[in-house]
C-alpha cells in the first residue's frame, strides 16, 4: 500500500490546528486505499502549539511532529519536514486552512497518472489587500524575466510532492532559502490545478510586509545575479553621462566662459552620484552577505525532537 505524508508547518497556529485536523479526516483519511502520516514542523511556537499536537498524536498515530528549537522560519522548517517525511508522495500545506484539503484529492489522481510535482494555483488570494496582491503579481512578474527557470505566478507551496522531488530538495541545503524557486529548480514533470484561497479563520499571520520584502529579496538573489548587472550597466551610463557632461562645461567654459554659478548644478550631480554609488554597494552588499552566511556552514534548522524521542 502506497504511503501519503502531508507536511504541515506550523508556528503559532493553536487555534486552527483543531479544525485542520477535522478537516483532514472529513476529506481524505476515510480513504483506506492509502497509508496516511502527517508530520507537523513545529517552528518554535511561543502558544500552546506543539501541546495541541501532542494531544492529536495520543489519539491518532498517524500524527507525527518535529520540534524545532526555536523559530527557524518556514523556508527551513519545510526542509525539516522534507528531511522526516516518509511517505511515497508529500503534500505541503499551510496550518491555517487556506489551502483546502478538498484539493488533495485532484493531486492525488495526477501523481497516480505519472505527475511528479502537482502544484496548485490560486484562483484568488482570499482577503488580501490591492496594493499586496498587486505588489505580489509584479513581483513575480519581474522574477521570471530575470532568471532563466520558470518562477510559476500565484503558486503557493501548496502542492504535492513524488518522493524523488523530496529527495532532490534533500540535497539543497542552502541556509537561504527560496523553497517557491527551488521547486522550480529541480525540474521533473508537473502539473496544475486550481484552488479558491480561503481566509484564515483562526489565528493571526506571521508574515508581515517586511517578511514579505525580505521573502522577496531572497527569492530574487537567490536565482539570479540581474541586479548585479543592473548595477554594472547603472554605473557605465552615469559615467558615460558624466563624461559627456564633462565635455559640455570643458566646450562651454572655451567658448563662452564660467561664472563661479553652477552651485545647485554641483550639488545635484554629487548626490546623485552618492546615491548610484549606495545603491550598487548595497545590492553587492546582499550578494556578499549571502556568501558570508553560507561559508559558516551552520545546519538550516536543529530539531530538538522527534515525536516522543529527544534528538
Amino acid at each position: 500500500m502506497k504511503k501519503i505524508s502531508i507536511l504541515i508547518p506550523a508556528y503559532n497556529e493553536e487555534a486552527s490546528l483543531p479544525a485542520l485536523y477535522n478537516s483532514l479526516c472529513n476529506s481524505v483519511f476515510r480513504r483506506d486505499d492509502y497509508e496516511w502520516e502527517v508530520l507537523f514542523v513545529n517552528d518554535g511556537s511561543k502558544d500552546n502549539t506543539l501541546e495541541v499536537i501532542k494531544k492529536l498524536r495520543e489519539t491518532d498515530k498517524r500524527i507525527n511532529y518535529v520540534n524545532l528549537s526555536r523559530n527557524f522560519g518556514k523556508e527551513n522548517a519545510m526542509l525539516a519536514g522534507f528531511d522526516y517525511v516518509t511517505g511515497d508522495c508529500t503534500i505541503i500545506m499551510d496550518a491555517d486552512l487556506q489551502h483546502p484539503p478538498t484539493a488533495i484529492p485532484e493531486m492525488i489522481k495526477y501523481w497516480e497518472d505519472g505527475y511528479e510535482d502537482v502544484y496548485a494555483r490560486r484562483n484568488n488570494r482570499g482577503k488580501e489587500s490591492y496594493l499586496r496582491k498587486k505588489l505580489s503579481l509584479t513581483y513575480y512578474s519581474l522574477l521570471q524575466r530575470s532568471t532563466r527557470i520558470d518562477i510559476l505566478q500565484n503558486v503557493g507551496d501548496f502542492r504535492l510532492l513524488d518522493r524523488r522531488c523530496i529527495l532532490a530538495l534533500r540535497q539543497l541545503r542552502e541556509t537561504q532559502r527560496y523553497t517557491k524557486g527551488l521547486y522550480c529548480w529541480i525540474g521533473y514533470k508537473k502539473k496544475e490545478i486550481r484552488f479558491d484561497q480561503a481566509d484564515r479563520t483562526e489565528g493571526k499571520s506571521s508574515f508581515n510586509l517586511f517578511g514579505l520584502l525580505n521573502l522577496a529579496i531572497e527569492g530574487v538573489t537567490s536565482f539570479t545575479t540581474a541586479p548585479l548587472r543592473i548595477a554594472t550597466v547603472l554605473g557605465f551610463v552615469v559615467s558615460i553621462i558624466a563624461f559627456l557632461y564633462l565635455c559640455f562645461i570643458i566646450i562651454k567654459t572655451i567658448f563662452i566662459g564660467e561664472s563661479v554659478q553652477g552651485y545647485p548644478t554641483l550639488i545635484t550631480v554629487i548626490l546623485f552620484l552618492g546615491g548610484v554609488q549606495l545603491l550598487t554597494i548595497g545590492i553587492i552588499g546582499e550578494y556578499v552577505g549571502r556568501i558570508f552566511n553560507e561559508t559558516k556552514n551552520r545546519p538550516v534548522y536543529i530539531a530538538e525532537s522527534y515525536n516522543e524521542t529527544k534528538l
